[in-house]
């Protein structure tokens, strides 16, 4: 891992959308993932985390991704679990400011 955190995007599989809806994100900071594999770490914590949202566990997957940000990283670390609606507002702030940095290079 490298001293970076790996972020886990939570789903769980919508068998009639034939598609997998966010349920949230966890960053793992620990270097150690004693003994197993980013999905298994991922999904052993999106189990205990997520797990009592969903009827059926087996249900619910990760994606495991190297935190890549310039978000500010300091908040994201201190919190941890993101429920599907933080990610949509976090999303929502960042494509303002993006439009918003581009909008001032745009203009001068």
């Amino acid at each position: 891992m490298g001293g970076g955190m790996i972020v886990y995007k939570v789903f769980y599989k919508n068998y009639e959308l034939k598609k997998g809806e966010l349920m949230g994100m966890l960053i793992e900071r620990r270097k150690d993932l004693r003994g197993l594999n980013q999905i298994e770490s991922g999904l052993r914590w999106a189990y205990s985390t997520f797990g009592h949202m969903v009827r059926d566990k087996k249900a619910m997957f990760v994606v495991p991704s190297k935190f890549n940000s310039k978000v500010d990283s300091k908040w994201l670390m201190e919190k941890g679990v993101f429920t599907r609606e933080e990610l949509l507002g976090m999303v929502k702030l960042v494509d303002q400011k993006v439009k918003s940095e581009t909008m001032k290079k745009i203009e001068g």
